[in-house]
């Protein structure tokens, strides 16, 4: 007899068996089958804090984080959203992007283009777009007052909000947050430096800033007859 003879009598043989041992053996519906690999079908899944076999009885697996721990980009900050508390970040914060971080000065600006300027406008000069429909302006960013502010200061009112102004911790992250007042010190001293320099005449020399007496004024002319 052939190979494929052989194997299609073992099939016949190996049905005929199956098919008497389905006859032979009783089978109740109400009762689960055998199951021979009872773990594929009944994980090892356990609700939360309830009871595990393998530990003591009674213990329980404690979920909850240990003591102390600090989720992933929700750096605490320890200070709270009062006027003592901008000043003491004032004292002990100080910015960590460097002035001359080009990639930081343009997210920066990014960020104030983004929130800043529907209230303190594209310029700093506290002349936003809400403040032609009713909303207060906020002062400019070119006052004494905000030119003599902390970095940690700022940030601090960035982040918790001052007067009128919202708190943006939620919608700016730390870092960005001191990116955008490297970007907002970077305004403040262009244009100081802009107000310091000499004022220059359309000949290139440098423009007279005193006022003439009437008696320079006449040599002047008298010396130019």
């Amino acid at each position: 007899m052939s190979r494929l003879g052989l194997a299609n009598l073992s099939l016949a043989l190996l049905l005929l068996i199956l098919g008497a041992a389905h006859l032979i053996i009783p089978s109740d519906p109400t009762q689960r089958n055998y199951q021979f690999f009872p773990n594929m079908v009944d994980a090892l899944a356990h609700e939360a804090q309830a009871p595990v076999p393998m530990l003591a009885e009674g213990r329980r697996i404690d979920l909850r984080p240990p003591e102390g721990s600090i989720a992933k980009g929700h750096l605490p900050s320890h200070y709270g959203p009062t006027p003592e508390d901008a000043l003491r970040a004032g004292r002990e914060l100080h910015n960590p992007v460097a002035s001359d971080d080009a990639g930081a000065l343009k997210r920066g600006a990014f960020l104030f283009s983004t929130f800043c300027t529907p209230c303190h406008g594209p310029g700093m000069h506290g002349d936003g777009l809400v403040t032609k429909r009713g909303v207060p302006p906020p002062p400019s960013l070119f006052l004494p007052h905000a030119l003599d502010l902390a970095d940690g200061q700022i940030w601090h009112i960035i982040s918790y909000g001052q007067g009128n102004m919202a708190p943006y911790a939620a919608q700016v992250e730390r870092e960005d947050r001191w990116k955008l007042v490297a970007y907002i010190r970077q305004a403040q001293a262009s244009t100081s430096r802009e107000a310091q320099a000499p004022a220059q005449n359309p000949f290139g020399t440098r423009a007279q800033t005193t006022p003439q007496t009437h008696e320079q004024a006449g040599t002047v002319e008298e010396s130019g007859s």
